[in-house]
């Protein structure tokens, strides 16, 4: 005992409880690294099916703006065209 004190804790139980809580910090560390490495994974997934639905949208946004060039091609086409001229 310090003079009149009772001593609550011995140091070996101080030190006891401080390589307890360093071994609990240490494995929540571990689990939060390997936590970020799947987050990253999912993010690295959802990034490369953004990509794939970004080309689809692409694609079909210029098939789209060929389909409507054709449609008008075929309607200056048909503007031009005599209907009352005989085909042959």
């Amino acid at each position: 005992m310090l003079g009149s004190r009772k001593l609550l804790y011995t140091p070996d139980r101080v030190q006891a409880m401080f390589a307890k809580m360093r071994s609990d910090l240490h494995a929540m560390h571990w689990k939060h690294v390997a936590e970020l490495a799947e987050l990253k994974r999912e993010l690295d997934e959802t990034r490369a099916a953004f990509d794939e639905l970004l080309g689809v949208v692409r694609s079909r946004q210029r098939t789209e703006a060929e389909l409507r060039d054709l449609y008008r091609q075929r309607e200056a086409w048909e503007a031009e065209r005599d209907f009352s001229a005989l085909l042959h």
